[in-house]
């Protein structure tokens, strides 16, 4: 007797005999291979063929095998031509390198941000009709993000790297962001080169160290291979590389970009920010210091100004040249990103200022969520064919798609134009918006043809020229590699040049391959003979002969060190006291400075009060919790000498690490026992003794402006 059983129609024959669901004649899998096209190995006793997940060949190919010619050049209308769409090796490239991580950005991943607004001057109507730049007394709203650019989210602030220096404009006529950095040139001058450079700097992908840093052997090998990367390795190594608080960091747009006025007239412009507090480094100790004492030292910083009402500003300044068919200015490819102008060739007009004035409430909402796009632009600002800005105009707008999940991003709150939106666009991923009606086509006879287009005062693109043959190459003007990285090295003072001969003696010594060091120091010797000697000699290699450039002038405001002092607002003062000693040196201090914004904070050997008769201080760092990099100058008021605060080890810390970082250093009375103990010359320069607070604050609130006792450093070097 047969069981009972529920009926398979799978195990029911069909005619020709085929079960549903069993191979047949007709059907196959795909052939076993790896990922990269490998054949899987037979079963049995393994072999000594490559593992079949690991890339294979000694060709470059895409994704799809196919083999490629040129990845150095993407492919253009011509040398000087837009990048054109079909160029399928660039699209793949880009994108891939958009979406390789998630979800945190692949570069600029850790980033601080502030609100505040812009107020334009009136004086750029006559270059371009974009009104919130035309426009006098016009404010308009701004968030703006600054990061590094290597490091992941958990990465330290003062690292040695590019900062990213992005603004967000949320004007009248649609959002503009200004995507820039705290250099006004870049390593490459092609965007089809950006995953490679991104992937020379990032940690090595065996173990993933180093983070953050850039010493170490694929970053130089990629640099030493690519002559391009000369200038903007100057500006790495330089000061500029380690900004003493995002507040004195100077930012540029780094592209050259097309103003058009109200009249239909363009211009060829290059952005610059200018902060008013100056531009202010770090020295290399003090940023390897500040990464284990404080790694969110530059956010830290910049939360607190704002806090305190010490609103960082920057002008806004143009470099405004002629628009001419060849798209140069004295002799400079305005289309290569590798090249600056010197400002004394095109002076920087201001045109406007920004205040951030409010930190975000909530980080992820705002500074995480944030995206800028370089193709976010407004009636009167158009783009040029900058290869590596038009290279950019398609991977920002592709990498937001993985990092917030979609199309909609704009939707986000940190997002939202401050313009009305009427796009038609429909849908998506994350979509908040409750669109009404059923058209969303044009042109339509259900809704009277709108939305209607804005010929007369919408974004219409300035009708430039284009020709050309299709090809991979760069125009012969770029070929100049050397020419301003020597202009750079002339501008810097001496002090400066030995804090770029330390970097470069740094990085390339943390190189494995004498290969690598070799190839460097060839390129350098190429920038300044006895830049490449002194970098050999610390290297222990033998320097090349030079080969120099001719005809290269200086420019002095490529130069930190100031002629004269500046604005003081948010610097900060320690002042050691102990209980019994001086308090009003304290007082007197925030009396004298304290209008100029300057902060005094209280450094005692405990936490609470200090006290010294009637008088009363609250400590505000002890001297278990501070290093000298919190402050601008360092006072020690008397009474201190003989007690705990005066002879701990951490104040000889303390005043022996303000001395070497160049600090302004003063002691009062009996406190000048205390840097006699810590080694520090009282005739040093920036050390100054006196008897009483008023009468030393004219003297901290000078060096204060000047950022260092710079003869000091000089010495020092």
């Amino acid at each position: 007797m047969t069981a009972n059983r529920p009926s398979n129609d799978a195990d029911q024959p069909v005619p020709g005999g085929v079960v549903p669901g069993a191979p047949t004649p007709r059907t196959a899998a795909p052939d076993r291979r790896g990922p990269t096209g490998c054949p899987f190995h037979p079963g049995g006793e393994p072999d000594d063929r490559p593992d079949p997940r690991a890339q294979a060949g000694d060709r470059l190919t895409t994704a799809q095998g196919l083999r490629v010619d040129d990845t150095d050049h993407s492919l253009t209308a011509g040398p000087r031509g837009p990048l054109l769409m079909e160029d399928h090796h660039f699209r793949e490239k880009i994108t891939h390198f958009d979406h390789e991580r998630i979800p945190e950005r692949v570069v600029h991943a850790r980033g601080a941000g502030a609100h505040g607004t812009f107020r334009a001057y009136g004086n750029a109507a006559s270059v371009t009709r974009a009104a919130f730049l035309a426009e006098a007394d016009r404010e308009t709203d701004v968030f703006v993000r600054f990061s590094t650019v290597l490091g992941s989210r958990g990465s330290a602030d003062t690292v040695r790297d590019v900062r990213g220096f992005a603004t967000k404009f949320y004007t009248a006529e649609g959002v503009f962001d200004l995507v820039g950095n705290n250099f006004p040139v870049f390593f490459i001058q092609d965007a089809v080169k950006f995953p490679d450079i991104i992937h020379a700097g990032k940690p090595h992908p065996d173990r993933e160290i180093p983070q953050a840093q850039s010493a170490h052997d694929t970053f130089w090998d990629f640099i030493s291979s690519h002559t391009e990367s000369t200038h903007m390795a100057m500006w790495a190594m330089s000061d500029r590389a380690i900004p003493r608080s995002y507040r004195t960091m100077e930012g540029f747009g780094v592209h050259t970009f097309r103003l058009q006025a109200a009249d239909g007239s363009t211009s060829l412009v290059k952005f610059h920010w200018k902060p008013l507090l100056g531009v202010h480094s770090l020295v290399w100790e003090e940023a390897q210091i500040a990464q284990g004492a404080d790694p969110d030292f530059h956010r830290r910083d910049l939360a607190d100004a704002i806090d305190a009402g010490a609103f960082p500003q920057w002008e806004l300044g143009l470099q405004v040249m002629p628009d001419t068919p060849d798209e140069t200015f004295e002799g400079i490819d305005l289309l290569d990103p590798t090249k600056i102008v010197p400002e004394e060739l095109c002076p920087v007009q201001r045109v406007g200022v920004m205040t951030l004035h409010a930190n975000p409430t909530n980080y992820f909402a705002e500074t995480e969520q944030v995206a800028f796009h370089v193709d976010h632009l407004v009636p009167g600002i158009h783009v040029t064919n900058d290869p590596l800005m038009q290279g950019r105009l398609f991977s920002y707008l592709d990498t937001q798609l993985t990092r917030l999940g979609g199309p909609n991003f704009a939707q986000l709150p940190i997002n939202r134009p401050h313009a009305p939106v009427n796009d038609m666009l429909r849908d998506g991923m994350h979509q908040t918006a409750v669109h009404s009606g059923v058209v969303a086509y044009k042109p339509n006879a259900i809704d009277d043809d709108r939305p209607v287009a804005s010929p007369e005062d919408g974004f219409v693109t300035v009708p430039t020229p284009v020709e050309g043959v299709k090809v991979r190459e760069n125009p012969v003007s770029f070929a100049d590699h050397f020419t301003q990285a020597r202009l750079f090295w002339l501008s810097l003072t001496p002090v400066e040049q030995a804090h770029e001969v330390e970097a470069y003696t740094f990085e390339l010594g943390k190189c494995a391959s004498d290969g690598i060091r070799e190839r460097m120091l060839a390129s350098l010797a190429r920038v300044d003979g006895d830049l490449a000697s002194r970098v050999a000699v610390g290297l222990g290699l033998e320097a090349p002969a030079a080969e120099l450039p001719e005809g290269v002038e200086p420019s002095p405001a490529l130069s930190q060190v100031p002629s004269e002092p500046g604005r003081v607002d948010g610097r900060v003062v320690g002042v050691v006291v102990a209980d019994g000693g001086d308090l009003g040196v304290v007082g007197a201090l925030r009396s004298a400075l304290g209008a100029e914004g300057v902060v005094v904070r209280v450094v005692a050997v405990h936490g609470g009060e200090v006290v010294s008769g009637a008088e009363r201080e609250t400590v505000e760092r002890t001297l278990l919790t501070t290093r000298s990099i919190e402050y601008d100058a360092v006072v020690v008021a008397d009474g201190t000498a003989g007690t705990p605060a005066g002879t701990d080890p951490r104040t000889v810390v303390l005043l022996q690490e303000a001395f070497r970082h160049g600090k302004a250093i003063a002691a009062l009375g009996t406190g000048r026992e205390v840097l006699v103990a810590a080694g520090v010359p009282e005739g040093a320069p920036g050390v100054t003794l006196a008897d009483a607070g008023a009468e030393v604050a004219p003297t901290l609130r000078e060096a204060l402006g000047l950022h260092r006792a710079w003869d000091r450093l000089a010495t020092l070097a």
